[in-house]
This record gives structure tokens, sequence and C-alpha cells, in this order.
């Protein structure tokens, strides 16, 4: 017969131990939680200030992303209106050849060369270029230009189909650049946010007193630009000092740093590239002894932020989220050159 025994009971000393034992262990991972260190509002500020970093290298190159979608969907759509007109010439071409073969039937039968042209398949015939001798010189005109019209029709298509699959994929990567640039923009928030009330209020303070200090009178020198598109573009840049920095931006009210320079240059009548790599390449490289107000100067390594040279070690840019378009020192950021556009 099976035992119907009840199990031992832990006794009280036992369940005493095992109670403490789980109370030590809350109370040491309590205190260990307690004791890890919040990082200081200066090591907050370091972490965001490289993130808006990295989110900027991110939109430059969104904006090139952008830059070739545009000129992509411009040429598909200019190709596809090719494709467009060119079927209309190619069905004109063929009732101008089906013409022809009614009159023949009516003056006596129909050349079957034209038979077959006329057929349910008649661009397979075209292809038998061997068989345009057994036409009147009319009708072999006639069928080579068919002939030629559907080898472009078919250049182009292929031409569109390759574009719109370039296209495709220059899209998921803008889609990948935004997302990651919202994503760094989102951390850099929360970030911020792990600080008390009064540390973000100091830190917006100072970034308040750096968009003021843009808007006061800065002494550039008596330094004078090179060229009047120089002064023009530099006037432009200064008309939007205080407008936000917004990524991706090209004006009137808000930029990003290649935003404000190409605007600035669009204002003078000057068409440069779009992102602040492709920029470097828009004029003659000088180094910074020879800059004049106007001239574009470039920053980092990869060359991801550009502003215009202001005088007197001053520059003029749209610096990161949360500033304004100011004025701030060359030395702020490792300079790499000056470009000076023609």
């Amino acid at each position: 017969m099976a035992s119907h025994r009840r199990p031992r009971q832990p006794g009280r000393a036992r369940v005493s131990v095992l109670t403490a034992t789980a109370a030590a262990a809350v109370a040491i991972t309590s205190q260990a939680a307690q004791a890890a260190p919040q990082p200081s509002k200066n090591e907050v500020k370091a972490k965001v200030d490289k993130l808006y970093e990295e989110a900027e290298m991110a939109t430059e190159k969104y904006n090139g992303a952008k830059e070739k979608q545009e000129k992509l969907e411009k040429e598909v759509s200019n190709l596809q209106d090719k494709v467009a007109r060119g079927q209309e010439d190619l069905n004109d071409l063929r009732d101008g050849l089906g013409a022809m073969a009614t009159a023949q039937y009516r003056g006596g039968g129909i050349d079957p060369s034209v038979q077959l042209l006329l057929s349910s398949d008649p661009d397979s015939y075209l292809e038998r270029a061997s068989t345009l001798n057994q036409l009147s010189g009319k009708q072999a005109e006639a069928l080579s230009r068919i002939a030629e019209k559907q080898r472009t029709l078919q250049q182009q298509r292929a031409e569109a189909a390759g574009k719109l699959e370039d296209l495709d994929t220059t899209r998921e990567a803008l889609g990948e650049k935004k997302r990651e640039i919202q994503g760094k923009l989102a951390t850099a928030r929360d970030l911020l946010n792990t600080l008390t009330a009064a540390e973000r209020a100091e830190l917006a303070a100072k970034e308040d007193r750096a968009n003021r200090t843009a808007g006061q009178r800065v002494d550039l020198g008596s330094d004078v630009p090179e060229s009047q598109r120089a002064a023009a573009a530099l006037s432009a840049a200064q008309s939007k000092i205080g407008a936000p920095y917004v990524w991706g931006a090209t004006g009137p009210s808000s930029f990003d740093c290649s935003g404000l320079t190409s605007w600035a240059y669009s204002q003078a009548g000057v068409g440069i590239s779009r992102t602040s790599q492709a920029q470097a390449n828009d004029g003659t490289r000088i180094g910074q002894s020879a800059l004049k107000p106007g001239d574009l100067v470039f920053f980092y390594g990869d060359l991801h932020h550009v502003g215009l040279y202001a005088g007197n070690g001053q520059i003029l840019h749209a610096p990161k989220p949360g500033a304004n378009v100011r004025y701030e020192s060359i030395n702020n950021m490792p300079f790499q050159f000056g470009v000076r556009i023609g």
C-alpha cells in the first residue's frame, strides 16, 4: 500500500533564515542600483553633442540621397514621356504603312511582305532585314523607320526600367537615413530627460545665450569678400541669423548646414551642390590664412559640416539641432579647408 504520510514542513527557524536571505538579497540589489552613478550634466551634454554630430553626418547622406532621388524622378519622367511620344510616332508610321497596303489592295493586291508586316506579329518580321529588298522603295523606307523607332523605344524602355530600379534603391536608402537621424535625435532627447529640471534649464539657457549673441553685433574685422557674389551670399546668410536648424531643410525659414550655404549662394545667382561633401568640390580650395568673407569653410575629416566665413575668425552657419543660424569661432570645430566659389 502506498504511503500517505504528509510531507515534512520546514521548521520556523529555516523559514526565518530563508526570509532573511531574501531580504538581504533585495537590500544588496537596491544598494547596487542606488550606487550606480548617474551621468553628470557635462557627461550627458557630451553624449548629446556626439549624437547631434552623428545625426548631422547622417543628414548629409540623407541630403545626397534625396538629391539623387529628385534627379532620378525627373529622368524617369522624361524617359516615360519620350516612350509615350515614341509609341505614338510608331503607331503613326504603322498607320501610314497600312494606308499604303490599302492602296495596293485597291490597285490589284498587297505585297506579301506588307501582308506579313500587318499580321498579328509584325515585330518579328521587322527583325528580318533581308526582306526589305522585296519591297518598293517607299515601303522599304517606311519599314526602316519603323524598325529604327522600335529599337529606340526598346532602349528607352530598358533605360527607364533601370532608372526605376535605381530610384527604388535610393528611396530605400533615404528611408534608412531618415530613421537613423530620427533615432539619434530621440536618443538625445531621452538623455536630456535624465537630467533634473534645473540642469535642463541651465543647458537651455546656455544655448539661448549663444543664439542671442549671434544676433548681436560681432566683430568681423575689416576683410572684404573676394567677389560680389561672395558678398551677396554672405549678406543673404546674415539675413537668416536666428533661423532654426532643421535637418534636411534648405530655407527660407529653416536650414541645415549645407542647406544654408546652398540657399545663400542661390540668392547670389550661383548654383552650388546640395551636400557639404559635394560643395567641397564646387570651387578652389584654400587654407585658413587665405579665407575671405563669403568663402565656404569645411569641418571634420569627412566634411560633414560647412558654413560661411564671416571674417576675423568667425563663421556663420546652421550649427545643430536646437540651435539657430549664428556666428561662432572657426576654432570651435576641426577646420579642414576653405573653398572659394569662382
